[in-house]
Protein backbone atom coordinates (compact mmCIF):
# COMPACT_ATOMS: atom_id res chain seq x y z
CA UNK A 1 0.00 0.00 0.00
CA UNK A 2 2.80 2.38 0.92
CA UNK A 3 4.64 1.40 -2.27
CA UNK A 4 1.54 2.25 -4.29
CA UNK A 5 1.24 5.65 -2.64
CA UNK A 6 4.91 6.37 -3.27
CA UNK A 7 4.54 5.39 -6.91
CA UNK A 8 1.52 7.64 -7.36
CA UNK A 9 3.27 10.52 -5.64
CA UNK A 10 6.35 10.01 -7.82
CA UNK A 11 4.29 9.98 -10.99
CA UNK A 12 2.49 13.15 -9.93
CA UNK A 13 5.79 14.86 -9.16
CA UNK A 14 7.22 13.83 -12.52
CA UNK A 15 4.15 15.18 -14.29
CA UNK A 16 4.48 18.46 -12.43
CA UNK A 17 8.13 18.76 -13.40
CA UNK A 18 7.30 18.15 -17.04
CA UNK A 19 4.49 20.66 -16.89
CA UNK A 20 6.70 23.39 -15.49
CA UNK A 21 9.54 22.47 -17.85
CA UNK A 22 7.23 22.92 -20.80
CA UNK A 23 5.99 26.21 -19.39
CA UNK A 24 9.51 27.54 -18.88
CA UNK A 25 10.35 27.16 -22.55
CA UNK A 26 7.09 28.69 -23.79
CA UNK A 27 7.85 32.39 -24.16
CA UNK A 28 7.17 35.24 -26.56
CA UNK A 29 9.30 34.90 -29.68
CA UNK A 30 9.64 36.24 -33.20
CA UNK A 31 10.16 34.35 -36.43
CA UNK A 32 10.73 35.71 -39.92
CA UNK A 33 8.12 34.68 -42.46
CA UNK A 34 10.61 35.35 -45.24
CA UNK A 35 14.20 36.51 -45.32
CA UNK A 36 15.15 39.18 -42.78
CA UNK A 37 18.07 40.81 -44.57
CA UNK A 38 20.05 43.83 -43.47
CA UNK A 39 18.86 46.99 -45.15
CA UNK A 40 15.72 45.32 -46.47
CA UNK A 41 12.11 44.74 -45.47
CA UNK A 42 10.61 41.65 -43.85
CA UNK A 43 7.37 40.23 -42.53
CA UNK A 44 7.68 38.62 -39.11
CA UNK A 45 5.37 36.82 -36.70
CA UNK A 46 5.38 37.63 -32.99
CA UNK A 47 4.37 34.34 -31.39
CA UNK A 48 2.64 34.62 -28.02
CA UNK A 49 1.80 31.45 -26.02
CA UNK A 50 -0.42 31.51 -22.96
CA UNK A 51 1.58 30.17 -20.00
CA UNK A 52 -1.19 30.09 -17.44
CA UNK A 53 -3.80 27.40 -16.75
CA UNK A 54 -6.25 29.72 -15.04
CA UNK A 55 -5.92 33.00 -16.97
CA UNK A 56 -6.00 34.34 -20.52
CA UNK A 57 -3.66 36.76 -22.27
CA UNK A 58 -5.58 39.93 -23.12
CA UNK A 59 -2.85 42.41 -24.05
CA UNK A 60 0.57 42.44 -25.70
CA UNK A 61 3.04 45.31 -26.08
CA UNK A 62 6.09 45.00 -28.34
CA UNK A 63 8.76 47.72 -28.17
CA UNK A 64 11.35 48.39 -30.88
CA UNK A 65 14.98 49.39 -30.27
CA UNK A 66 15.68 53.12 -30.17
CA UNK A 67 19.29 52.68 -31.31
CA UNK A 68 18.10 51.12 -34.59
CA UNK A 69 14.80 52.89 -35.34
CA UNK A 70 12.51 51.53 -38.02
CA UNK A 71 10.80 53.94 -40.39
CA UNK A 72 7.99 51.52 -41.15
CA UNK A 73 6.17 49.08 -38.84
CA UNK A 74 2.77 47.90 -40.05
CA UNK A 75 0.68 45.35 -38.14
CA UNK A 76 -1.49 42.95 -40.07
CA UNK A 77 -5.08 42.84 -38.80
CA UNK A 78 -5.73 39.94 -36.42
CA UNK A 79 -9.39 38.97 -35.90
CA UNK A 80 -10.62 40.02 -32.46
CA UNK A 81 -7.59 42.21 -31.73
CA UNK A 82 -7.00 45.95 -32.05
CA UNK A 83 -3.49 47.20 -32.88
CA UNK A 84 -2.28 50.63 -31.75
CA UNK A 85 0.97 51.97 -33.22
CA UNK A 86 3.01 54.43 -31.14
CA UNK A 87 5.55 56.69 -32.87
CA UNK A 88 8.40 58.69 -31.35
CA UNK A 89 10.29 61.73 -32.63
CA UNK A 90 13.86 60.99 -33.65
CA UNK A 91 16.85 63.04 -32.52
CA UNK A 92 18.50 62.27 -35.83
CA UNK A 93 16.23 61.89 -38.88
CA UNK A 94 16.48 58.79 -41.03
CA UNK A 95 17.03 58.91 -44.79
CA UNK A 96 14.79 56.41 -46.54
CA UNK A 97 14.43 56.31 -50.33
CA UNK A 98 15.79 59.83 -50.68
CA UNK A 99 13.58 61.48 -48.06
CA UNK A 100 14.05 62.24 -44.38
CA UNK A 101 11.94 60.52 -41.70
CA UNK A 102 11.81 62.38 -38.37
CA UNK A 103 9.78 59.80 -36.43
CA UNK A 104 9.81 56.05 -36.01
CA UNK A 105 7.57 53.38 -34.51
CA UNK A 106 8.58 52.71 -30.93
CA UNK A 107 5.79 50.33 -29.86
CA UNK A 108 2.83 48.30 -31.09
CA UNK A 109 0.08 47.31 -28.64
CA UNK A 110 -2.54 44.62 -29.26
CA UNK A 111 -5.65 44.45 -27.07
CA UNK A 112 -9.28 43.41 -27.11
CA UNK A 113 -8.66 39.76 -27.91
CA UNK A 114 -8.00 36.72 -25.77
CA UNK A 115 -5.47 33.88 -25.79
CA UNK A 116 -6.87 31.09 -23.63
CA UNK A 117 -4.97 28.46 -21.61
CA UNK A 118 -3.20 25.98 -23.84
CA UNK A 119 -3.38 28.34 -26.84
CA UNK A 120 -1.06 30.71 -28.69
CA UNK A 121 -1.53 33.60 -31.11
CA UNK A 122 0.65 35.03 -33.87
CA UNK A 123 0.78 38.75 -34.59
CA UNK A 124 2.22 39.51 -38.08
CA UNK A 125 4.27 42.66 -38.63
CA UNK A 126 5.83 44.23 -41.70
CA UNK A 127 9.16 45.81 -40.74
CA UNK A 128 11.55 48.09 -42.57
CA UNK A 129 13.93 49.44 -43.40
CA UNK A 130 16.02 47.02 -41.35
CA UNK A 131 19.40 48.33 -40.12
CA UNK A 132 22.51 47.56 -42.11
CA UNK A 133 24.90 47.83 -39.17
CA UNK A 134 23.31 45.26 -36.83
CA UNK A 135 23.15 41.47 -36.73
CA UNK A 136 19.88 41.35 -34.81
CA UNK A 137 16.93 43.33 -33.48
CA UNK A 138 15.85 42.87 -29.87
CA UNK A 139 12.08 43.24 -29.48
CA UNK A 140 10.99 43.59 -25.86
CA UNK A 141 7.46 42.42 -25.05
CA UNK A 142 5.05 42.85 -22.13
CA UNK A 143 2.30 40.24 -21.76
CA UNK A 144 -0.79 41.00 -19.66
CA UNK A 145 -3.30 38.44 -18.35
CA UNK A 146 -6.93 38.97 -17.43
CA UNK A 147 -6.08 38.33 -13.77
CA UNK A 148 -3.91 41.51 -13.87
CA UNK A 149 -0.66 39.53 -13.95
CA UNK A 150 2.04 41.13 -16.13
CA UNK A 151 5.04 39.24 -17.54
CA UNK A 152 7.90 41.30 -18.99
CA UNK A 153 9.91 39.57 -21.70
CA UNK A 154 12.68 42.16 -21.75
CA UNK A 155 15.93 40.38 -20.82
CA UNK A 156 18.33 40.38 -23.75
CA UNK A 157 19.89 36.95 -24.37
CA UNK A 158 23.70 36.91 -24.43
CA UNK A 159 25.62 34.59 -26.72
CA UNK A 160 27.45 31.89 -24.78
CA UNK A 161 25.35 32.42 -21.65
CA UNK A 162 22.30 30.63 -20.32
CA UNK A 163 18.95 31.87 -21.51
CA UNK A 164 17.46 34.35 -19.03
CA UNK A 165 14.18 33.62 -17.27
CA UNK A 166 12.24 36.13 -19.34
CA UNK A 167 14.17 36.53 -22.62
CA UNK A 168 13.26 39.23 -25.12
CA UNK A 169 12.38 38.20 -28.66
CA UNK A 170 15.34 38.39 -31.04
CA UNK A 171 15.10 38.82 -34.82
CA UNK A 172 18.30 37.67 -36.52
CA UNK A 173 19.44 39.69 -39.55
CA UNK A 174 21.35 38.09 -42.40
CA UNK A 175 23.69 39.59 -44.97
CA UNK A 176 21.84 40.72 -48.11
CA UNK A 177 22.07 38.47 -51.12
CA UNK A 178 24.90 39.57 -53.44
CA UNK A 179 24.60 40.40 -57.09
CA UNK A 180 26.40 37.22 -58.11
CA UNK A 181 23.25 35.72 -59.49
CA UNK A 182 22.58 38.89 -61.45
CA UNK A 183 26.15 38.88 -62.70
CA UNK A 184 25.76 35.23 -63.59
CA UNK A 185 22.67 36.03 -65.60
CA UNK A 186 24.50 38.81 -67.38
CA UNK A 187 27.43 36.51 -68.08
CA UNK A 188 25.07 33.82 -69.28
CA UNK A 189 23.29 36.31 -71.51
CA UNK A 190 26.65 37.51 -72.81
CA UNK A 191 27.79 33.96 -73.47
CA UNK A 192 24.53 33.16 -75.16
CA UNK A 193 24.91 36.26 -77.34
CA UNK A 194 28.45 35.27 -78.24
CA UNK A 195 27.35 31.72 -79.04
CA UNK A 196 24.56 33.06 -81.20
CA UNK A 197 26.98 35.38 -82.97
CA UNK A 198 29.37 32.50 -83.58
CA UNK A 199 26.54 30.34 -84.81
CA UNK A 200 25.37 33.09 -87.13
CA UNK A 201 28.92 33.60 -88.36
CA UNK A 202 29.27 29.89 -88.92
CA UNK A 203 25.95 29.79 -90.74
CA UNK A 204 27.01 32.67 -92.96
CA UNK A 205 30.39 31.03 -93.58
CA UNK A 206 28.65 27.78 -94.40
CA UNK A 207 26.30 29.54 -96.77
CA UNK A 208 29.21 31.31 -98.45
CA UNK A 209 31.17 28.09 -98.73
CA UNK A 210 28.15 26.30 -100.11
CA UNK A 211 27.68 29.12 -102.61
CA UNK A 212 31.35 28.93 -103.61
CA UNK A 213 31.14 25.16 -103.96
CA UNK A 214 28.01 25.40 -106.05
CA UNK A 215 29.67 28.03 -108.25
CA UNK A 216 32.75 25.85 -108.68
CA UNK A 217 30.62 22.83 -109.61
CA UNK A 218 28.72 24.87 -112.21
CA UNK A 219 31.95 26.22 -113.72
CA UNK A 220 33.43 22.73 -113.90
CA UNK A 221 30.35 21.40 -115.61
CA UNK A 222 30.34 24.21 -118.17
CA UNK A 223 34.04 23.67 -118.92
CA UNK A 224 33.44 19.94 -119.23
CA UNK A 225 30.65 20.42 -121.74
CA UNK A 226 32.79 22.88 -123.70
CA UNK A 227 35.62 20.35 -123.74
CA UNK A 228 33.32 17.62 -125.04
CA UNK A 229 32.04 19.93 -127.75
CA UNK A 230 35.56 20.89 -128.75
CA UNK A 231 36.59 17.24 -128.80
CA UNK A 232 33.65 16.21 -130.94
CA UNK A 233 34.30 19.10 -133.30
CA UNK A 234 37.96 18.12 -133.56
CA UNK A 235 37.07 14.52 -134.34
CA UNK A 236 34.59 15.60 -136.97
CA UNK A 237 37.14 17.91 -138.51
CA UNK A 238 39.70 15.07 -138.65
CA UNK A 239 37.25 12.73 -140.40
CA UNK A 240 36.37 15.37 -142.99
CA UNK A 241 40.02 16.10 -143.60
CA UNK A 242 40.76 12.39 -144.17
CA UNK A 243 37.94 12.04 -146.65
CA UNK A 244 39.21 15.04 -148.60
CA UNK A 245 42.70 13.54 -148.87
CA UNK A 246 41.27 10.21 -150.06
CA UNK A 247 39.26 11.96 -152.72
Amino acid sequence: MNITRVSVAGAAAASTVLLFAGTAFAHVGVQPVGSAEKGGYATVNVKVPNERDNASTVKLEVSFPADHPLSSVMPQPVPGWKADVTKTKLDKPLKVHGREIDEAVSKVTWSGGKIGPGEFQQFPLSLGQLPEDADQLVLKAVQTYDNKEVVRWIEEPKEGEEEPEHPAAVLKLSEPAGDDHHGGSADAAKSETEETARADAGHESGTTAAGDTAGSDTTARVLGVIGIIVGVAGAAFGILAGRRRTS
